[in-house]
């Protein structure tokens, strides 16, 4: 039984589609990059998964129930998270603080889960009282991720969690990640950093102008000389 299934979906902003009968299939415990040309219409996938987007046509199902246009507090009470690209932290609060707003629709005793993040990224444990304004991007990005991971969530989507990174906090990023998912938790990530992404998954979702172009194993379709042409930098 797939965990997450994006069947058809046509979405987009206002009157113009973005998304035009795009699929998805996420396993229990996989990691699936979907990669893709600039406006290819990735990071819309997501938002439509999340809520954020109401699809035209199609519908996403999160282990087998269908969850299409129900709002994101709805959707995240039912084991779905989401890390956007940007504005994906409180600037202004401390690094605890941000962990807390995490667990915001929780009303039991969470503090047992955030000593499980604090295991996952140590360095938030040590900067826990600090603003996250001060900290550097990739030390952001984690606090974003530990925010997400504060529900227990079954899936978690990522948007762009390289973006902007020097090639070692990369690296970093990209450990966790599987870290994460060592965990039991399925992970959909959007990527520019295709190759590097493709790594780390099991398998991959090639979207161009709103549309599937492949999907296949993550090791096939680096071994495919011409999608490397095409969509990974040769």
């Amino acid at each position: 039984m797939s965990i997450l299934c994006a069947e058809g979906v046509t979405a987009g902003y206002t009157e113009v589609d973005i998304l035009n009968e795009v699929h998805l299939r996420v396993e229990p415990e996989e990691i699936v990059s979907i990669i893709g040309p600039n406006g290819a219409g990735k990071s819309t996938l997501l938002k439509a998964i999340f809520g954020l987007l109401k699809p035209r046509k199609g519908r996403i199902l999160l282990e087998e129930e269908e969850i299409t246009g129900l709002s994101p507090d709805r959707i995240v009470r039912k084991g779905l998270s989401y890390v956007p690209q940007v504005h994906n932290v409180f600037p202004s609060l401390t690094v605890q603080e941000n962990l807390e707003m995490g667990a915001f629709i929780r009303t039991d005793d969470y503090s047992s889960r955030m000593e499980e993040i604090f295991q996952l990224f140590p360095l938030l444990k040590e900067r826990r009282k600090q603003k996250v304004g001060q900290l550097s991007g990739g030390q952001r990005q984690m606090v974003a991720m530990g925010r997400a991971l504060m529900l227990d969530p079954r899936v978690l989507l990522l948007d762009e969690p390289s973006a902007g990174l020097a090639p070692l906090l990369v690296s970093l990023i990209f450990e966790k990640i599987q870290e994460i998912n060592a965990t039991g938790v399925a992970v959909v990530i959007v990527e520019q950093n295709a190759r590097e992404a493709l790594k780390l998954s099991h398998r991959g979702y090639i979207l161009a102008m709103g549309r599937n172009v492949m999907d296949d194993e993550a090791q096939a379709l680096l071994d495919n000389e011409e999608i490397g042409r095409l969509f990974l930098g040769g």
